[in-house]
């Protein structure tokens, strides 16, 4: 999608690594980049593929994000892709998604993700990948999975 660098928080990688659709962040962005702290979330739950990259952080974490009750690997996240200018920053949480698009980061989520395989053919089909993040617990406020399948040519 782009030469920049992409960074992700934990709960995309985990959440996309539930429902067996983890490979389709390297198929969108290529390399994906993360922060130490995100590596410590991950690593009961996953074992992190080749293309997903550990970068440790240059500088110390910036008073606005430190100020924002953020977890570490949001905060490391958020961190990270302002470091490196990344093209993307691949989060879940409201209020690390808020703080992103206030420090002018590009953000995706992961129904985003799921959307972007969609519209490249790398997934005939949204819904079953979406029903399948809602039954691992990933919550989706019924308008928005309407959205997203409206986005996707799948009425809902």
């Amino acid at each position: 999608m782009s030469a920049s660098p992409v960074v992700s928080n934990a709960s995309p990688l985990i959440s996309l690594d539930r429902i067996h659709q983890l490979a389709l962040l390297q198929q969108v962005f290529g390399t994906i980049t993360v922060p130490p702290a995100v590596v410590r979330e991950t690593a009961a739950r996953l074992t992190l593929p080749a293309w997903i990259v550990e970068q440790p952080l240059n500088q110390p974490l910036a008073p606005v994000i430190l100020g924002a009750s953020l977890g570490a690997g949001e905060s490391e996240t958020l961190a990270l892709a302002l470091e490196v200018r990344a093209a993307w920053v691949v989060l879940d949480d409201r209020p690390a998604r808020r703080l992103a698009q206030a420090l002018g980061l590009p953000v995706m989520g992961t129904l985003g993700v799921l959307l972007v395989a969609k519209r490249r053919g790398l997934l005939s089909v949204i819904r079953p990948s979406l029903d399948a993040l809602v039954q691992t617990g990933f919550y989706v406020a019924p308008p928005l999975y309407d959205q997203v399948l409206q986005s996707a040519g799948e009425k809902p």
